[in-house]
């Protein structure tokens, strides 16, 4: 590995952000989605010229009008996508951006479309909000998982309203090719839904695979999409709080911003939008190395589950550095979460958060050096092998 990417345990073990310091000192942590890797110099160089000019006041016009820049310049060179700078919002947090695009676009009660599993905030939303769960399982295929449109079209109704769509998908790692995306975005014109479409991993895809945005299928997908997004997985810097909303029309932009003010959606800090626009326009040399070492990563993951778990399948992520594992075929006496928890001193992320199908799957973090993320899968292998 490249020593812009190295990192020792020791210095890991220094850091006080949650996924380090969440468990006991003899856990390794391969759960919330953090990577181990250094800052990207780009952007540690924009948060250290921050610093030395003691510029950490409220953040100017001009800079939160680059971020929009910013945004659709990365859209257009990375995706061929050209979105509108103008219907661009800075927000502080993508789940706020969740939160006031459904209570916004959908009454309590009514339906919202999503895809498990699901990254779990997605649940806890609907839930919290007091709106229906129309729930559409990704079905596990021999190699990948797939949308199941027939299903969908059947379970939804006159009141549903909503589809909170996740491309790359978070847990499973999949990139929706142009097919996938083209059907559902008939169903969605079909039977009138808006669509709030998260793509946060969508950096991240590894080669053979494409991300596609889901407003760029055509005006008639854009008008009905709201994107969310922002530099903070590609980069790792999820505690600067800083991401955008796109609003695919005039007509979405005022009615979610009648409800919902931008102060109430939470406006980034100065160190995250100068983080973020050096990522996007001077950090794809060091993010082309970082998916070389996760795509590696991935690779040796794939392998060491074939060699000493082969009961644990693996669909390996098209995305992401978060690999879907089900453990369903290991027998174990409590749910995999709790057994590699106690006897592998393994903190992964429990698969019952994701669906009300999942208990018995983990979602594991491999964005790590290829020393720690052997000594994980050891510990795993280990405790089965006890």
């Amino acid at each position: 590995m490249g020593s812009r990417l190295d990192v020792s345990l020791e210095e890991l073990r220094r850091r006080r952000g949650s996924k380090w310091t969440a468990f006991g000192e003899d856990v390794l942590p391969a759960w919330v989605a953090d990577m181990d890797f250094p800052i990207a110099p780009p952007v540690r160089e924009a948060i250290l010229d921050v610093l030395e000019r003691g510029d950490i006041g409220y953040p100017g016009t001009a800079s939160l009008k680059a971020l929009g820049t910013a945004f659709a310049t990365r859209m257009s060179e990375r995706f061929g996508w050209e979105p509108d700078p103008a219907r661009v919002m800075p927000v502080g947090d993508l789940i706020q951006a969740m939160i006031a695009s459904v209570s916004s676009f959908c009454r309590p009660g009514e339906g919202v479309v999503i895809q498990t599993p699901i990254y779990p905030p997605f649940l806890r939303i609907v839930e919290t909000l007091g709106r229906r769960l129309v729930d559409n399982p990704l079905a596990a295929g021999r190699e990948r998982y797939e949308m199941d449109l027939d299903g969908l079209r059947e379970s939804i109704d006159g009141e549903t309203r909503l589809l909170l769509f996740c491309n790359p998908h978070n847990p499973t790692g999949r990139v929706f090719e142009r097919r996938e995306l083209e059907d559902l975005a008939a169903l969605v014109l079909e039977r009138d839904l808006v669509v709030v479409s998260d793509e946060i991993h969508a950096d991240l895809v590894y080669p053979g695979g494409t991300h596609i945005p889901f407003a760029s299928l055509g005006p008639e997908i854009a008008a009905r999409t709201i994107t969310i997004t922002s530099a903070t997985k590609s980069f790792n810097i999820a505690g600067l709080k800083c991401a955008v909303i796109h609003f695919g029309s005039e007509e979405l932009k005022a009615r979610q911003t009648a409800i919902f003010a931008a102060r109430l959606l939470g406006v980034p800090n100065v160190l995250g939008i100068e983080a973020t626009l050096a990522g996007w326009r001077e950090g794809d040399a060091w993010l082309a190395a970082l998916v070389e070492q996760l795509d590696a990563n991935r690779k040796a993951l794939a392998e060491f589950l074939a060699r000493r778990l082969p009961d644990v399948v693996m669909h390996p992520p098209e995305a992401s550095f978060l690999a879907w594992l089900d453990c369903s075929a290991l027998s174990l006496p409590v749910r995999p979460y709790d057994f590699f928890l106690s006897e592998a001193r393994v903190a992964l992320n429990d698969g019952a958060e994701f669906s009300s199908r999942s208990d018995l799957f983990v979602r594991l973090n491999f964005a790590t050096t290829p020393e720690i993320l052997e000594q994980v899968l050891e510990r795993m292998a280990s405790a089965m092998s006890r």
